[in-house]
């Protein structure tokens, strides 16, 4: 059983908006980090965002800065990424992620323990 599924992906013009969302299963993650990464065709995996176990807590990727927002509501074991302003270059599968270990923002994708499937989302120009 696949811990973490994303939904909310799809085709988008740019300027337009799309809400990722993270559902937990089999086990909760509201004591855990979380975050959202990419990988674009060709690229390498890249880190989006993160939130703290509280939500209090966010840190993003320069690139996504003031067009994203992550968001979290344990009591539904759900994450979001708010993706707002979106561009071409933004084309990517997003995955979310969750630790096992960390409690704040995390960066770097190896210090998470749980990973989603992907969604993708296209944003045409």
């Amino acid at each position: 059983q696949v811990p973490l599924v994303e939904s909310g992906g799809g085709l988008v013009q740019a300027g337009g908006s799309l809400r990722l969302s993270c559902a937990a299963s089999g086990r909760t993650f509201g004591n855990s980090a979380m975050g959202w990464f990419s990988r674009a065709p060709g690229k390498e995996r890249e880190f989006v965002a993160s939130i703290n176990w509280s939500g209090d807590s966010t840190y993003y990727a320069d690139s996504v800065k003031g067009r994203f927002t992550i968001s979290r509501e344990n009591a539904k074991n759900t994450m979001f990424l708010q993706m707002n302003s979106l561009k071409p270059e933004d084309t990517a599968v997003y995955y979310c992620a969750a630790s096992q270990r960390y409690r704040s923002t995390i960066v770097a994708g190896t210090l998470y323990d749980y990973w989603g499937q992907g969604t993708q989302v296209t944003v045409s120009s």
